[in-house]
């Protein structure tokens, strides 16, 4: 047995621990037991001896990094935080290791689906996300729809493994330079909070791609981007919390019938200040009365 319990615009289960089952029969959006939500790929645990060793080996790029921040926080002009039309590129795939920074994830990898992709650097030197989604599921009377294909960058992380964050507050633009097979893509900012509740909190947009061989420049505000949690669009909307981005990424999908192959090549994405856009929030938002959830 289980309760639903009504938290704000959110609904929310509880169960003993003794009678937990998977999650994706029952959607718990307020208590949770860890960040995967049961998704984990158990790995081998290496021995003490490695992980000294690999200790050790951390150590000195730990260092290195420590020294870059402190150079960083010492040489940052706030005179040269906003520049007009300039813009600003965060993610490239121009250094050697840039694919290390990226994960890709598909329905696959769980034994869900029977989607495939992966992420590559191509002939032009740009990353290629490319694959094929798959809307076939496992017959298991628990899953219900598959179809899917993800990238996204790893969780950002300061010297000796602190967890950190984006700070993109001096921005209002995003801008990307890909070239894509006419496929909507979804773009996806992770705010993931320090609460449970805000575990899967990701901001979307659609990236529309018109195919052929030309690359196209994308220029979307971040007045445009929607919240959603666990694929649920929430009732309670409002502007991205741009200095607490954690991750950034693309998401593919099945629908309405269009399984079969898709590429996204990414020559870069980067971050533009636009002094004329002034708009802080895209969407008319409702007053709703308290412990009502919409259907």
């Amino acid at each position: 047995m289980y309760k639903l319990i009504r938290q704000g615009q959110r609904l929310s289960c509880w169960m003993p621990a003794a009678q937990q089952i998977h999650t994706t029969a029952v959607q718990c959006t307020f208590w949770e037991r860890e960040k995967k939500s049961g998704y984990k790929t158990k790995l081998p645990e290496p021995s003490k001896k490695q992980l000294i060793m690999d200790g050790l080996r951390d150590l000195k790029e730990e260092i290195k990094l420590w020294r870059k921040e402190v150079t960083e926080q010492l040489e940052s002009d706030p005179i040269l935080v906003f520049r007009p039309g300039e813009t600003d590129v965060v993610f490239d795939f121009k250094a050697p290791d840039v694919l290390d920074k990226w994960t890709v994830t598909t329905d696959a990898d769980h034994g869900e689906g029977k989607s495939t992709a992966a992420l590559e650097l191509s002939a032009a030197g740009a990353g290629l996300f490319h694959g094929e989604v798959n809307s076939n599921h496992t017959k298991d009377g628990i899953i219900k729809r598959t179809g899917y294909a993800n990238i996204r960058t790893k969780r950002v992380r300061k010297s000796f493994k602190r967890e950190s964050t984006y700070d993109w507050t001096q921005y209002n633009m995003l801008i990307m330079k890909v070239r894509g097979d006419g496929r909507s893509y979804l773009i996806n900012l992770h705010t993931e909070g320090y609460f449970d509740l805000m575990w899967n909190d990701i901001y979307h947009y659609v990236l529309y791609t018109r195919g052929g061989p030309h690359w196209q420049i994308a220029k979307i505000p971040f007045s445009k981007f929607f919240l959603s949690s666990k694929g649920r669009v929430q009732d309670r909307q409002g502007a991205i919390p741009l200095n607490r981005v954690t991750h950034f990424g693309f998401s593919v999908a099945a629908k309405k019938g269009m399984d079969g192959p898709f590429g996204l090549e990414i020559d870069y994405v980067g971050l533009e200040y636009d002094p004329s856009h002034r708009e802080e929030f895209a969407y008319e938002m409702y007053q709703t009365p308290k412990y009502i959830v919409a259907t």
